[in-house]
């Protein structure tokens, strides 16, 4: 009978070893799990995972929430023959065709109020200082051959500049004279008709071949 006790409990004791260790799962036997080792298992590399601050947080929230900003037309130039020539050869290797146009334009003459030459750069800075106390405004040339010297002002006629000098003369400018700064010539723009955030982040890399142009708002 003392045998019989023994071995029954042998026999539980075993049993409940294997369903403690899980062992009798397959049977519908087991104990509840503390753990969830398969779900670490399925994670996707954990090693990833990025603890971000409040301010962190709520500026990634932010950029989640900010619409995109819509696709703009963008324009640069105007381009001379062999300007257009180099940045066309650029632009076809880098976009694909139909997303810009290399369009033929006409630049308006420039004609100025010009104020120059000086013989030296102190002259220059005597008359910009001139200038000011008489509360005008000037603008840099964008002709080297008129250097150095000021513009009061450009206009795309030549009576324009001259009414424009009359009215100088009366606020007491007097050796200052109409002069054509540009003649008028023909050249190319480039244009994007359809610039999205993606293609405006790859803009700086046309920069070499833009010959000092910007990018602008299609006119």
């Amino acid at each position: 009978m003392l045998r019989f006790f023994v071995l029954l409990l042998v026999l539980v004791n075993g049993l409940y070893f294997a369903w403690s260790q899980g062992l009798l799962r397959g049977y519908g036997f087991a104990p509840a799990l503390t753990s969830e080792p398969q779900r670490l298992q399925q994670q996707i590399r954990p090693q990833a995972i990025l603890i971000l601050s409040a301010p962190q947080a709520a500026s990634a929230q932010l950029a989640a929430n900010t619409p995109p900003k819509p696709p703009e037309c963008l324009q640069a130039g105007v381009f001379d023959e062999q300007q257009a020539g180099e940045l066309r050869q650029t632009i076809e290797a880098a976009l694909p065709a139909g997303s810009w146009s290399m369009d033929t334009v006409l630049s308006p003459a420039r004609w100025i109020v010009y104020m120059g030459k000086y013989p030296s750069a102190e002259a220059l800075a005597k008359k910009r200082s001139e200038l000011r106390g008489l509360n005008l405004k000037f603008e840099p040339l964008t002709n080297p051959e008129l250097e150095p010297g000021l513009s009061l002002g450009g206009f795309e006629t030549q009576t324009a500049a001259q009414t424009a000098l009359t009215a100088l003369g009366r606020r007491g400018v007097r050796t200052a004279r109409v002069v054509l700064e540009q003649a008028q010539v023909k050249g190319s723009v480039l244009r994007i008709a359809a610039a999205d955030e993606a293609l405006r982040a790859r803009l700086d890399e046309f920069k070499p071949a833009l010959a000092g142009k910007s990018w602008l708002a299609c006119q």
